[in-house]
């Protein structure tokens, strides 16, 4: 799916098939509980954005900008490209870390609600000094809401503040709670949803109401899902089911039954980050374990790849040995063009499958279509996958080897008889291991985050600002080199008996992008003096 290069001689499509929207993160703070979930955040955010900010092929986030509201509203971060940038959205995170966590604030009822016009206003800006082709890509944004208040208030808050506002921009409106809870089922695969009772909808666009635990697992699991594709305005595959409603053979084989599904990964390739065990292997090398399907999927804009069922297997007659590169999950589609009834059918489809071929104690023998053969007499080598089902709505789609790959591996029968010596020797020690019932992923961590971290951080080391030691070291308020946002912030609702104070960032030429000011490059020369003097 994400590839560097392409043997294909056709257009690749992948970077405007599956590159997200646009994000803003507003962070809704209130004390006390604040002191509670900052840190499980920011360690989250870290972790999230040393995988995001690395991964090798079309970026998969474009911009994002994060917003915190206390009091007032506040640019934390405006919007910047996320792909190479871990630098700079560490410093923004290590902003976040030394923000006030004790004492209390009046915060004011409209804070919410401006910095979502704010965002608006900065996105449409930004979006509007784009060129042709790269604006296409940011025609919508995804705003999401993190806040430790109960969350229908929230909602209910901003479908009044925003009830006269142009969110037509807005692809999607979410409330994220994060619950004083702790993480209850550590092998969950994704946050739990919580569905508001009331539906709320403003000038068309739904408020997502979910919850979260607050621990860090239950964050990073809510922010990677920000890699995945989640666009409906396609399905991705196609796959085909003989029809026994033709006598004919030929005929069956023309109309088939389709069943139209979207394609999931279900983990990160390790060969897409630098640095790794696997990091040496290229996408486009046949050694690495870059699977065929993404990338077929990621090309075929114009007609869905097809994956045509050509027998079953019983479940037990297939050897792991056989499968090779990464495994995907076939869910039912959830496009928006296709009718409704059309949707509800084929996901009634979709489910009847599952439950048979479990029933069966079957497995599915697919053969991957090329999607065009062109005017080449050469007939194309095929791909052939292996479909298994489970017991939730989803199939599991491994690619199988064929008699062209297979090496001789004889595998004589073991023997029968074994030394008693040996015997006690080895269940002796096997006694000794602790037995688990299940392999769960998110217990066993590979230090890859501080990998990750430590490898992108220390070529921009003098650019960031060690914030703390900073704050210590100079017996004056701390002066936080902020990046100045695209276009000038709304201005705040100023407190009674004062006189409203014009933001820093509003004196900001709009042409001029991300470019600190003279004060700013003055203290961080300063500082690079302090923390990299030049003599003894």
């Amino acid at each position: 799916m994400y590839h560097g290069q392409t043997t294909s001689k056709g257009p690749c499509n992948s970077t405007q098939i599956y590159q997200q929207p646009p994000r803003l993160l507003i962070v809704h703070i209130a004390l006390p509980s604040w002191a509670d979930l900052c840190s499980n955040l920011c360690e989250a955010l870290q972790n999230f954005f040393s995988l995001a900010c690395c991964l090798m092929g079309p970026s998969r986030m474009s911009l994002f900008s994060l917003y915190v509201v206390q009091n007032q509203h506040e640019c934390i971060l405006p919007f910047v490209q996320v792909k190479g940038n871990f630098a700079r959205l560490q410093a923004c995170i290590s902003e976040l870390r030394i923000l006030q966590r004790e004492g209390c604030f009046r915060p004011q009822a409209t804070s919410l609600q401006l910095a979502i016009k704010d965002g608006l206003q900065q996105f449409k800006q930004y979006s509007g000094h784009m060129t042709t082709s790269a604006a296409l890509t940011y025609t919508s944004l995804e705003i999401t809401v993190l806040t430790s208040q109960p969350g229908k208030e929230v909602v209910k808050q901003l479908e009044e503040g925003l009830k006269d506002t142009d969110i037509v921009r807005v692809r999607r409106l979410q409330v994220v709670e994060i619950t004083k809870g702790v993480l209850e089922c550590m092998d969950s695969a994704s946050p739990v949803e919580e569905a508001s009772n009331d539906e709320s909808s403003i000038l068309g666009t739904d408020i997502d109401l979910q919850t979260i635990d607050n621990d860090v697992v239950s964050m990073e699991i809510f922010f990677k899902a920000w890699l995945h594709n989640n666009g409906t305005d396609q399905e991705h595959v196609h796959l085909l089911l003989p029809s026994r409603s033709f006598s004919s053979i030929s005929r069956a084989r023309d109309n088939p039954m389709c069943l139209k599904c979207d394609l999931q990964e279900r983990l990160l390739s390790p060969s897409l980050l630098p640095g790794t065990a696997d990091g040496s292997l290229r996408m486009d090398d046949p050694k690495g374990d870059f699977s065929t399907l993404y990338q077929m999927v990621s090309q075929s804009s114009a007609s869905r790849y097809k994956l045509r069922v050509i027998k079953a297997l019983k479940s037990s007659g297939v050897c792991e040995s056989l499968t090779y590169g990464l495994p995907f999950i076939l869910r039912p589609t959830s496009c928006w063009q296709l009718e409704w009834d059309e949707l509800e059918t084929n996901q009634q489809h979709f489910h009847a499958l599952c439950h048979s071929l479990l029933k069966r104690e079957w497995l599915l023998l697919a053969k991957g279509e090329p999607l065009s053969q062109g005017h080449s007499l050469r007939e194309p080598a095929s791909t052939f996958y292996v479909i298994l089902p489970s017991r939730s709505p989803s199939l599991l789609v491994k690619a199988v080897a064929t008699r062209e790959l297979m090496l001789p591996s004889p595998f004589p029968l073991l023997p029968e008889d074994m030394p008693d010596d040996s015997r006690k020797t080895v269940e002796s020690m096997l006694d000794d291991l602790e037995l688990e019932p299940t392999y769960n992923p998110l217990q066993v961590w590979s230090h890859l985050y501080s990998h990750l971290s430590s490898t992108f951080a220390k070529p921009q080391g003098r650019l960031h600002p060690r914030w703390e030691s900073r704050a210590l070291r100079k017996a004056r308020p701390l002066q936080i080199n902020r990046v100045r946002a695209t276009v000038a912030p709304l201005p705040m609702t100023p407190a009674p008996g004062r006189a409203p104070k014009m933001p820093a960032a509003s004196k900001a030429s709009s042409d001029v992008f991300f470019q600190p000011s003279m004060e700013e490059e003055e203290e961080m020369e300063e500082e690079a003096d302090e923390e990299y003097p030049s003599g003894p």
